[in-house]
């Protein structure tokens, strides 16, 4: 089939292949000639979350020493925080609502990594060492929180989608619990972070290979209903 014979039935349908869709997010996909014209953002999101987490997840299970951690800085920063905020700004021009709030705020995770591991530990440091301890728990244990609400909202999108945000709420409050004082957490969280970061790696080749293939290859089961 030709590229041409087959551009007509990207008017007839929303893009199936996004996990991050619900019904409500297919629907307006459908009521916009434009944003059928838009590729969808949620492979570029789902491998930059990914890519950014293995890393972190390797230091923080102890599969690489700890002082290779300013590794992931550059990466947090441009890869895991930027792009995966712009995938979230397509998201929101695609009138999805979960993946443009999902991109954007776990963008703005590897933002707020960055910047408090460049920026501002030392100020902590300076006023009390022990403290940040206290700083890195409760700001892991806020996002667990946010996660457990997307939970909630993914029991609407697709299963491996739904799986994806389940395993990294108990990632969030293993390494919270683990940065209170507990360093086993620390290492079983930076496991858990691992097969989180292989789950997106999942998701973001179903997206990619369904626009390549034209076809869904990896089965994802839609929970919409």
């Amino acid at each position: 089939m030709t590229t041409s014979q087959q551009a007509p039935a990207s008017h007839l349908a929303p893009d199936l292949s996004d996990p991050t869709q619900g019904s409500l997010g297919r629907a307006r996909e459908m009521a916009s000639e434009s944003t059928k014209q838009i590729a969808d953002p949620g492979p570029l999101g789902l491998g930059a979350f990914a890519l950014t987490t293995f890393l972190l997840s390797m230091v923080n299970s102890g599969l690489i020493p700890k002082s290779t951690e300013p590794v992931v800085f550059g990466v947090a920063l441009f890869y895991g925080g930027i792009v995966q905020v712009l995938a979230g700004m397509w998201e929101f021009r695609k009138g999805n609502v979960f993946g443009a709030v999902a991109f954007s705020s776990y963008g703005a995770f590897w933002l707020s990594f960055w910047a408090y591991l460049t920026l501002y530990v030392g100020e902590i440091k300076a006023v009390n060492p022990d403290d940040i301890k206290i700083a890195s728990g409760w700001w892991l244990m806020a996002w667990g929180i946010f996660t457990v609400i997307m939970v909630i909202a993914s029991l609407r999108t697709t299963v491996l989608l739904s799986g994806l945000f389940m395993i990294l709420a108990v990632t969030f409050f293993l390494l919270a619990f683990g940065a209170l004082g507990s360093p086993t957490l620390t290492k079983v969280g930076g496991y858990f972070g691992i097969a989180t970061a292989l789950w997106a790696w999942l998701l973001c080749l179903a997206g990619v290979a369904a626009a390549t293939f034209g076809r869904p290859i990896i089965p994802n089961r839609s929970l919409a209903k």
